[in-house]
């Protein structure tokens, strides 16, 4: 082992000071302040537009849902069966009373995050049976590690968004899991958070402990609680899906309607037949939502991938997805509904290289296309079956990297740094200037996660790679993390809620 020197003391404190730093300052609303890029002409994306009101018209999309069908039949749309062909009039004029944007209301009012227009979320991954704990075991997830995963999100500055189903805990009966997974967002962060859409009823019982959380009167008046249901691709909306829609819907709640396409699969092949399938899927719950209570948040959900023609594998970070991403925005911003966008999507089995260029090959196309809620920001592995949590630190750390990129460039008097060139004068060094002093602390983000000093440097430090460094910030921040302060009388509420309704509930797996 190589002997410790003042020199290398002082370097690995000054190391470990950047790691551990201050406790993360509160989340704030995430604003873009860069152009949009929109990749397809008007011409196209009207054409798609065009094609979308078409399809749901003339062929249609199946609500499998008696209280839905009856819903559309008295709305004016054509009902047969299942199926439900719903004239363009009747679409537009309900998806035009979806809000731009909405505010979801955060226990700590200090955190309270927008969403819609210039305002950005970015959330955890969601729904993995797996995790990849900080020993590097795959296995399936435990409630700890839903707990461990919380934790990490309230304590990561980029995450303003705490998510919700963060992993599936197994070793907790399905019927009860929701309970559970909504108490310890509620308990261990302070951050908006997501409920449960298993169930009709176990939306319902979300939206209730909201109730007990925040008040049933500020409930009535405010988005406090989102869902997210996926279509079953293709064109049916099922009534599992249908029924938690109604539960947050019919309470003033805020619900993301994302299709579950895989392009050449669940989807056509083409990128404009699948973007067609997409809209109309999309479209058609969002106009579902305004029927049953007009004016109730919607997201508009973007979250495509590609399959592969040889194994039936999906693929994250192809060109294809890509493009889909890109006209789902556009097609979005034309109807005025925030929308849902992918994160940091990888198929990789392992936070190695692979996770690194297809989480950031995901993730560039939906910021610069304008996403508003990023889900699977953090801590996606192996197409969402598993959830890292040393991924999640390293996810972080790219998802500030894309943060300030979207807060822009600032120009003024004193970031022109006339005074600089004035100080410095030709053939000098900028190290020491007044300028620099007073802007070095913040005017580059050094990412935790990399080693940006020398090769000896780094071998006298242990040569560790970044995912040891990721899994040992990951345990500091897990043992720093303090639950946020909730009231006595509420926290005993909601145990009693949670306590009661588990009773009430079956230990079956179903």
């Amino acid at each position: 082992m190589t002997a410790e020197t003042p020199t290398r003391s002082k370097r690995r404190r000054r190391r470990r000071g950047r790691e551990d730093g201050p406790p993360p300052a509160p989340a704030i609303n995430f604003k873009r302040s860069i152009p949009l890029y929109e990749m397809a002409p008007a011409e196209a994306v009207e054409r798609i537009h065009l094609s979308t009101l078409d399809l749901l018209e003339r062929s249609g999309i199946e609500f499998h849902s008696a209280p839905a069908l009856e819903t559309w039949r008295k709305a004016g749309a054509e009902v047969e069966g299942e199926r439900v062909r719903i004239p363009r009039e009747l679409l537009l004029e309900q998806v035009a009373l979806a809000p731009e944007q909405f505010v979801q209301r955060a226990r700590n009012p200090a955190n309270s995050v927008t969403i819609g227009l210039d305002q950005v979320a970015f959330s955890p991954n969601y729904g993995s049976p797996f995790v990849r704990d900080l020993s590097g075991e795959r296995r399936y997830a435990r409630l700890g590690d839903f707990e461990d995963l919380a934790r990490l999100a309230q304590m990561t500055p980029s995450c303003n968004h705490a998510g919700g189903v963060l992993c599936e805990p197994m070793d907790v009966p399905i019927p009860k899991r929701h309970l559970d997974m909504t108490h310890a967002l509620m308990r261990l962060t302070d951050k908006p958070f997501m409920g449960s859409v298993t169930a009709g009823e176990r939306a319902q019982d979300c939206v209730d402990m909201c109730r007990i959380l925040f008040g049933a009167d500020f409930v009535e008046r405010n988005t406090v609680i989102m869902g997210l249901v996926n279509c079953n691709s293709p064109l049916v909306w099922d009534d599992t899906m249908l029924a938690a829609v109604r539960a947050y819907t019919e309470a003033g709640q805020a619900m993301i309607v994302s299709p579950f396409c895989m392009q050449g699969a669940s989807a056509p092949i083409t990128t404009a037949g699948a973007m067609v399938q997409i809209n109309a899927e999309a479209l058609a719950a969002v106009a579902y939502m305004q029927l049953l209570r007009p004016g109730t948040p919607a997201i508009y959900g973007i979250a495509p991938s590609t399959v592969s023609m040889l194994s039936g594998a999906p693929m994250y970070g192809a060109a294809e997805a890509m493009f889909l991403t890109f006209l789902g925005n556009q097609l979005a911003r034309r109807y005025g509904v925030p929308t849902r966008a992918q994160g940091m999507r990888t198929t990789a089995k392992l936070a190695d290289a692979q996770a690194g260029y297809e989480s950031v090959q995901s993730m560039w196309p939906a910021v610069m296309a304008g996403g508003h809620f990023h889900t699977h920001t953090f801590g996606w592995l192996e197409s969402g079956l598993s959830a890292c949590l040393a991924k999640f630190v390293m996810d972080g750390d790219q998802a500030t990297v894309f943060l300030r990129l979207m807060a822009g460039v600032t120009v003024d008097d004193e970031t022109l740094a006339m005074d600089a060139f004035e100080e410095v004068g030709p053939g000098g060094q900028y190290l020491g200037c007044a300028n620099t002093l007073r802007h070095y602390r913040d005017a580059f983000f050094i990412p935790p996660t990399s080693f940006i000093d020398t090769y000896e440097q780094w071998q006298e430090e242990g040569a560790a790679d970044t995912l040891q460094r990721a899994t040992e910030i990951a345990r500091q921040r897990l043992a720093a993390h303090e639950p946020p302060p909730l009231d006595a009388g509420t926290a005993d509420a909601l145990a009693e809620f949670v306590a009661r309704r588990k009773a009430e509930l079956p230990d079956s797996n179903f």
